[in-house]
């Protein structure tokens, strides 16, 4: 029976009385006080210039960029990694991958995931009264104990890892084209090596697949899910999270089930609108039921995933050009700001000021101590963090964020995870370079350099022209830059650190019917 797992695990909940029923399981009704919700939407593959607030040229993003004039719009904001898996697990603990042990993706085939030692901000959240849930792709391990049910989360509608990682009967727009799924009698199917295995892409509902294949047109299911637990969370008379962890803009695209007039031959811009109406009814939700007491954070895990060409976004101003001259894309998978500076707003009536535009520089990491401490939780003791609370800047206008941010490898060049790439104030050190695959399918070759190559990103966005050398204004800073990166390495190698296990077992790919082709089973 879906939720099993965790109508035992909540006995002692149950023993007191089920006040509210919540779908699978209940939670006990207790007083909420002032503690405000959370909701965190995190979007796949969006780029900085996707969002119409941040780049005229987008057209397609109405309810976000109302979103932007309600609230705060943070235009040097951060992915913690360029690519899914080190970004998701670095917003869910405030660590960079040296220190929670994620360093590149996770697979189907993964026994391991998110590190079981390391500390969720789900786990912290529900030690501190919070009911706590999770819609939408989690990619930090779906075998075993490291299954978002396990790891702090209340309730879990969603696919395991990406959406492209297993095949459909609705394969959607994807560049090359993948076939769907195979049927029974069917010929074995000749795949493209960017395509996906013949094991159908897995739905859940807690501990349960409830659909295989699952259709991808997600955007219905994850807003009427993310409703109904924002409902059922404010009957319960506590306060919540809700995590949601958009399909969207990641290949493959989905097509519209409703028109959005005559754009529609272009599905990128398809796929915005249809993100956009869903980040719409969330909010519309919140502003519903909860809407003083609510703190509403949306941002993306990594840049525009170029290589699929006219289905991949836009990076904006930051063309990463020093790169491109080298070969490859400098956008998601690489350090270039395109890998990792996406869009990022912040909605909480009557306490974030609405219609401002911030340049504090800010991460994904910050967002773990932020809530937290708005939560009036406690960060575990026991490790150190890369984020910072950013109440300041949301609340009191603090012009600064970090002085120093840290860009982990994340697939394009150098060692997975290391921290080779810079970010001092207005300046960038590169000590590794390298592009990822491009539309035109060149790779840039990775590079090492010492001394760093350094931007100027106040002066030269577009990162198309290091410093001399030999100027007065390189030679100020590369100390600085050397120095931050000896004091990063340092605390790292004095922290309590994690190690992922990336094993591989093709017995762990989720399968609710190994009988049947692909996996088949019916929805429920």
């Amino acid at each position: 029976m879906a939720g099993l797992f965790l109508k035992v695990f909540l006995v002692g909940v149950s023993s007191l009385g089920c006040l509210y029923p919540f779908m699978d399981f209940c939670f006990r009704g207790e007083t909420r006080g002032q503690k405000p919700n959370f909701v965190i939407i995190l979007a796949d593959d969006m780029g900085w210039g996707d969002l119409g607030a941040n780049w005229a040229e987008t057209k397609d993003t109405a309810n976000l960029d109302k979103l932007a004039a309600e609230g705060m719009r943070f235009v040097d904001f951060h992915a913690a990694a360029s690519t899914c898996s080190p970004s998701r697990a670095s917003l869910l603990t405030g660590r960079l991958g040296l220190r929670n042990g994620v360093t590149h993706n996770f697979a189907v085939t993964s026994v391991g995931g998110l590190p079981l030692n390391e500390t969720t901000l789900a786990e912290v959240l529900q030690r501190a009264g919070y009911i706590t849930g999770m819609i939408g792709k989690w990619h930090l391990g779906h075998h075993g104990s490291f299954h978002p049910n396990f790891r702090g989360f209340d309730y879990y509608f969603g696919i395991p890892y990406s959406h492209d990682m297993g095949c459909t009967d609705t394969p959607g727009y994807n560049y090359p084209p993948c076939p769907a799924c195979p049927r029974r009698h069917q010929p074995s199917r000749n795949l493209e090596r960017d395509c996906y295995s013949d094991v159908a892409l897995p739905l859940y509902e807690n501990l349960n697949i409830v659909e295989q294949p699952v259709n991808l047109s997600l955007a219905r299911k994850y807003a009427e899910k993310a409703t109904q637990f924002i409902q059922q969370a404010r009957a319960s008379g506590r306060p919540f999270l809700l995590y949601v962890g958009l399909a969207h803009m990641h290949v493959p695209l989905s097509r519209p089930q409703r028109s959005a007039g005559p754009w529609d031959r272009r599905p990128y811009a398809a796929g915005l609108r249809e993100m956009d109406r869903l980040v719409g009814q969330i909010k519309d939700k919140v502003d519903r039921t909860a809407k003083n007491n609510t703190f509403l954070w949306f941002t993306g895990d990594n840049g525009p995933w170029a290589q699929k060409c006219e289905l991949a976004g836009s990076v904006g101003p930051f063309l990463g050009s020093w790169q491109s001259r080298q070969g490859g894309s400098p956008a998601k998978q690489t350090t270039w700001e395109g890998g990792h500076r996406v869009p990022a707003l912040a909605y909480w009536p009557g306490r974030v000021p609405t219609n401002v535009t911030s340049t504090a520089l800010l991460s994904v990491l910050d967002i773990f101590p932020t809530v937290v401490a708005l939560a009036g939780a406690s960060l575990p003791g026991d490790r150190h963090f890369d984020g910072l609370d950013a109440s300041e800047v949301l609340f009191g206008g603090a012009p600064a964020g970090h002085r120093v941010l840290f860009h982990p490898n994340s697939g394009a060049a150098g060692e997975d995870g290391a921290l080779e790439t810079v970010r001092l104030e207005r300046y960038k050190a590169f000590y590794v370079t390298g592009g990822a695959k491009a539309c035109d399918g060149s790779v840039g070759p990775e590079q090492h350099h010492e001394p760093p190559l350094i931007f100027n990103l106040d002066d030269d966005a577009a990162e198309a022209a290091p410093l001399e050398r030999g100027s007065a204004e390189y030679q100020r800073v590369l100390p600085k830059v050397r120095e931050a990166l000896r004091g990063v390495l340092r605390d790292i190698a004095d922290d309590h650190i994690s190690r992922a296990d990336y094993t591989r077992d093709p017995s762990v790919t989720p399968c609710c019917n190994p009988q049947r082709t692909a996996c088949r089973c019916q929805a429920v």
